[in-house]
């Protein structure tokens, strides 16, 4: 047989992930955060893309509603869940971008009468403003340079340091021990290591900090929690040898083994109780009152709110959207400019290929995001309506197959995003929960999440004398329709950390005697 070459046509389906495509399935993924970060990087490399405020845009729109031939761009703020088909973009007239320049120019054109005002009645406030270095006319002032610093805990416990010792030796190796300290206030160094490295002996390392123990705030500097509360105690001079048994054995007390503490202790109820109420009194972690790292705030990507009419209306929040502009008279002037040279062109091609793909892609994020959230509200409507307890049970192929699109879409969109409902701030993947079989025949099946409620419930009704065990639980969730294994009760009471019947009934029954006493 004989070998030679030919042609053949041949038809094959593949699907090819292209840096387009790509770029969409990372931004349907993306936090508004990480959204708004992705942005900013495309405008400073895009000539042809701004990002431009809401509220501006708002003006321009009711400014000028005629005109859509300058730029368009993606809208923030859907009506409502009937339109969601349409195109949400708009555009910038020059009449509104003058109106706009106009307005802003100063704060004599829109309020003349305030300004005068303004002077009249606070001019030493304005001459302080004026007076203050750097400032010029017209020159904006940031409110974030007039506030004042925060002390780190490092900085607090440096300042005490010129006090406690005086050789500047010891206060350098005061100072890299402190550098060792975590957030909580515990030294988190080695000694020997420590010292090898500063040519000190471990016992003069060991004594620096000993001192530094006894420095603002109580029980800073401690290794270990044991060390903490025992410095503290110290300090309060209540380190007796039954407070120094019960801080040895805190394992006893984390496990609420009362009898075993009065063993160890050689105490009676009372002065158990006592003692029990100095530690509670003490600070396990005395470095947390000087942390002081920004809190996020979570901005919610959907907002649920009830309807006029019966039902509950869905919007996307405009504040997590961001509203990107296209400035097609920039592309227009420049490409009239460029002539023949084919690399400019060929530049701006490519530069209004991606501002056109980046709008498109905002626009089906945004429809996107908005489906999967309309379709969670219509199925956690009884949530909405009566609580946690009516939370359904759910999972990604039952919303998929409702808006008809693939399973790992709906979990790119859910990840990370926060809807906003008249119960709380939830994660969208807080409405995804296994189904747990009903008690009854042919009854409805229960959410995950709805039986952890219900067993939080009851386990927050317990009384002394009357402590649930996992089999009673068992039984008081039957009898309320949910069939469920002790084995599954004890899962999800570990996962919550609450703590088994015979430990919270000695915490109950000695919260009860702290309590008469």
């Amino acid at each position: 047989m004989s070998l030679s070459a030919g042609l053949f046509l041949r038809q094959s389906q593949s699907l090819v992930m292209t840096p387009q495509l790509m770029q969409s399935i990372q931004l349907l993924q993306m936090t508004h955060l990480e959204l708004n970060r992705f942005i900013s990087q495309e405008i400073e490399k895009n000539p042809l893309l701004e990002l431009a405020p809401t509220d501006a845009a708002e003006t321009v729109d009711r400014a000028a509603p005629e005109d859509f031939s300058a730029r368009e761009d993606v809208a923030t703020e859907p009506a409502g869940t009937g339109d969601e088909d349409g195109e949400w973009y708009g555009t910038q007239s020059e009449v509104g971008a003058a109106h706009l320049n106009e307005s802003d120019s100063g704060f004599d054109n829109l309020f003349p009468d305030d300004k005068q005002s303004i002077k009249a009645d606070a001019p030493e406030l304005l001459s302080q403003w004026k007076s203050m270095p750097g400032a010029e006319a017209g020159e904006d002032y940031d409110l974030d340079d007039f506030v004042a610093g925060h002390v780190s805990l490092r900085d607090h416990l440096s300042q005490q340091i010129p006090f406690l010792l005086q050789s500047a030796a010891d206060r350098l190796v005061a100072q890299h021990l402190v550098d060792c300290v975590d957030e909580a206030g515990y030294f988190c160094g080695e000694l020997p290591e420590i010292a090898a490295r500063l040519g000190r002996e471990p016992q003069q390392v060991e004594d620096i900090l000993r001192g530094l123990q006894s420095l603002d705030p109580p029980g800073v500097m401690a290794r270990s929690l044991r060390e903490c509360l025992a410095i503290q105690l110290r300090q309060r001079n209540r380190y007796d040898p039954a407070m120094e048994a019960l801080v040895n054995h805190l394992d006893l007390l984390a496990r609420r083994d009362f009898a075993m503490l009065r063993r160890h202790c050689g105490v009676g109820d009372e002065d158990l109780l006592d003692m029990l109420a100095e530690i509670r009194a003490l600070n396990p972690k005395p470095g947390a009152n000087f942390q002081r790292s920004a809190s996020e705030t979570i901005s919610p990507d959907v907002l649920v709110f009830p309807a006029a009419g019966g039902g509950w209306k869905i919007e996307l929040n405009p504040d997590t959207l961001p509203r990107v502009l296209i400035d097609r008279e920039y592309f227009r002037t420049v490409s009239a400019s460029c002539g023949r040279q084919k690399d400019d062109q060929a530049f701006l091609s490519d530069c209004m290929q991606s501002a056109n793909w980046l709008t498109r892609s905002l626009d089906q994020r945004a429809k996107t995001i908005l489906k999967v959230a309309t379709e969670i509200a219509r199925q956690q409507d009884a949530f909405l309506t009566h609580g946690v307890d009516h939370l359904r049970p759910l999972n990604l192929k039952t919303v998929a197959d409702a808006i008809k699109m693939h399973e790992s879409t709906v979990s790119r969109v859910t990840s990370n995003k926060y809807m906003l409902t008249p119960r709380g701030l939830f994660e969208l993947k807080y409405f995804f929960s296994v189904s747990i079989g009903s008690a009854d025949e042919g009854g409805d099946s229960h959410s995950a999440e709805a039986v952890r409620h219900r067993i939080r419930a009851l386990i927050a009704q317990e009384t002394p004398e009357a402590v649930l065990s996992d089999d009673d639980i068992v039984v008081s969730l039957k009898k309320g329709g949910v069939d469920l294994a002790r084995r599954t009760v004890a899962k999800y009471r570990e996962a919550m950390d609450i703590p088994s019947s015979v430990q919270r009934r000695r915490e109950k029954r000695a919260m009860a005697k702290f309590a008469t006493a």
